[in-house]
């Protein structure tokens, strides 16, 4: 599984991205063969400013959770917790049919 993380109006320092590369590393566990995981970072004028973006293709659909945060880290954690439950739905779906 390849993770793309692309930043927006900022430079990432390379522990931020380390700590994304392990949080979302492990939703192939959740979902068998899954090929790309695009991540965006951004910064808003809001008070939760900091934005996370994750997009992953799946046989048929696109996945997107998208969450806000005083942190990237606890935004980070937020997609990953979000996406992994999205994930079984899915496979709990295709499994049915």
């Amino acid at each position: 599984m390849e993770i793309k993380i692309k930043t927006l109006k900022f430079d990432a320092d390379q522990k931020l991205i380390a700590f994304a590369e392990k949080k979302l590393a492990k939703l192939d566990k959740f979902y068998e063969g899954l090929e790309t995981v695009d991540v965006t970072l951004s910064l808003l004028q809001e008070p939760d400013n900091k934005n996370v973006k994750v997009q992953i293709h799946v046989p048929g659909q696109e996945l997107v959770i998208e969450r806000n945060a005083k942190t990237f880290e606890d935004a980070i954690n937020d997609c990953a917790d979000a996406m992994k439950e999205k994930l079984t739905r899915v496979k709990e779906k295709q499994s049915e049919a």
